[in-house]
């Protein structure tokens, strides 16, 4: 098989995936096990029977290995008001996806389960870095609510908006960790935020009801 064909570039991301999971489960489970603080970098990559450089290629920072999903985190608020229905307005549709995430009990969204929230909670630097992914989410919320709303650089309006929506998620998100360290199962917490977490999106309707309709 050549180097270069499909089939040949095709196995070799599959291996890259492979081994980039492979990475990942063993750092988990190291870290649930020994704690995030008290777990090197060598030892997950023997772990994982790797060289050290591969686990560093693969996640550049300690914290990439804990928190794998930090882009998708960031930027999902955005890419919910920017794909957004013609007449939707962005609070219907962060409602909308919110919810969805709550039915189909989305790790993205917290619940990560009991050992992997605690490995988070007991971590200083883990708890700094999500404070971080909170901020990275509002900024990407914020640009794309001027993008849809053609607002003017100097607007405060998609700043404020974006930063009442991302309260609102963030209060959501330290909701479902609170149940989840009270040994709460995902579907008793998803039971729960059905109920709590529209009356949260209500709070905002005075303010954003009309605001940035598509």
């Amino acid at each position: 098989m050549e180097p270069n064909t499909p089939a040949a570039l095709g196995l070799r991301e599959t291996k890259k995936r492979e081994t980039r999971q492979l990475i990942s489960d063993h750092a988990t489970r190291l870290f649930i096990e020994r704690g995030f603080e008290h777990t090197t970098i060598a030892e997950i990559a023997d772990a994982a029977r790797v060289a050290k450089k591969t686990v560093t290629n693969y996640f550049p920072r300690k914290e990439d290995l804990a928190l794998d999903h930090q882009d998708e985190f960031a930027a999902a608020l955005a890419a919910t008001v920017t794909a957004r229905e013609p007449g939707e307005t962005p609070l219907t549709a962060l409602r909308r996806a919110f919810l969805a995430a709550v039915t189909a009990q989305d790790p993205v969204a917290g619940f990560a389960g009991e050992a992997f929230t605690r490995m988070i909670a007991d971590s200083p630097t883990l708890t700094s870095c999500l404070r971080s992914l909170h901020d990275r989410r509002e900024e990407a919320l914020t640009e794309a609510l001027a993008d849809t709303t053609a607002a003017s650089p100097d607007d405060i309006t998609p700043r404020t908006a974006a930063a009442l929506l991302c309260g609102v998620h963030r209060v959501l998100f330290t909701r479902i960790q609170e149940l989840t360290l009270a040994g709460r199962t995902n579907p008793e917490i998803a039971e729960v935020l059905t109920r709590e977490a529209p009356r949260a999106f209500d709070l905002l309707t005075p303010a954003l009801a009309e605001y940035g309709r598509a």
